[in-house]
């Protein structure tokens, strides 16, 4: 089936047969705007092509999309826009396999898909009125953006709030734009950090790997929680490093992206002990985490 046949049956009116309606269909969306986050980085906004639709959706942060090139395939990344920007979602991608590749070749006006949300997201009324302590590295920064930005719009609803963006070279940090926003905000303390050998002449954040730099900052774990994100290694030594520091467990949140396929727990591939991670995360706490398989 050639792309162009592929789009033009997608926009078939599915209201004809509601009974026979694919959960697998993704929704038309047009690629409204590019941005090269790194060198392998990049950042798509993308507009729904019915507006009807894009002005009903709605998701909470940390849930999830599958995002397709029609004739490559999809994968799955975190919504990583802000809630209230209505008609459009956000993804940032990281240059890995052939959709990735196939992503990074589209152009302004192109048609992508785009199946969602999916996931539970964030817990957003366990975190109000609490000092948020956010530790994102590479990549996994764009799992905690939607959330950020959420927060930040409704600044009067939590405490302190700290963001570490890190990242193996200055050229890898994430959101550079964001960040300079980020630090404008009312009681925001933003940190940046690269990995030792990764800073250049005039840097001026931290050196050192990203569970470091949570100890040398030593958030206080009373009316604290803890969101991170971001490779597997750097998200397990996070948590031994915030578990010395005294968080509680259950005051600790990750996500497990990386771990899904479908999206709709039917290929198994996130499977986990009785767990789906498409259905049942992808945000668990640290308590949760625990209680999986030891292999995991």
């Amino acid at each position: 089936m050639s792309e162009r046949y592929l789009i033009e049956y997608l926009s078939r009116d599915s209201e004809r047969l509601p009974a026979m309606r694919n959960i697998y269909r993704p929704h038309l969306m047009t690629v409204e705007d590019i941005r090269d986050e790194t060198p392998d980085v990049r950042t798509l906004r993308l507009a729904f092509q019915d507006q009807a639709v894009g002005e009903s959706f709605a998701f909470v942060p940390g849930q999830f999309g599958e995002y397709s090139v029609f004739g490559a395939g999809e994968c799955v990344f975190a919504i990583a826009s802000s809630p209230a920007d209505r008609g459009h979602v956000e993804c940032s991608f990281k240059l890995m396999g052939k959709v990735t590749h196939a992503l990074r070749d589209v152009e302004i006006g192109d048609t992508v898909g785009f199946r969602g949300p999916y996931g539970n997201g964030f817990p957003l009324e366990s975190l109000r009125g609490q000092n948020l302590f956010f530790a994102g590295g590479g990549i996994g920064m764009a799992a905690l953006r939607a959330l950020i930005e959420y927060c930040l719009a409704h600044r009067q609803e939590f405490g302190h709030i700290t963001l570490l963006n890190g990242a193996r070279s200055v050229a890898d940090l994430v959101y550079k734009e964001d960040m300079v926003r980020w630090a404008e905000q009312p009681d925001v303390q933003l940190v940046r950090t690269v990995d030792p050998g990764g800073e250049t002449a005039d840097w001026d954040g931290e050196v050192g790997f990203v569970p470091a730099i949570i100890e040398k900052l030593a958030p206080q774990p009373e009316g604290t929680v803890a969101i991170t994100c971001g490779p597997p290694v750097m998200i397990k030594f996070a948590l031994l490093t915030l578990e010395r520091l005294g968080f509680p467990q259950e005051r600790v949140i990750t996500t497990l992206e990386n771990k899904m396929k479908c999206g709709l727990g039917k290929c198994g591939r996130c499977n986990v002990g009785p767990v789906y991670v498409c259905k049942d995360g992808p945000v668990f706490t640290a308590a949760q985490l625990q209680a999986l398989p030891r292999d995991f």
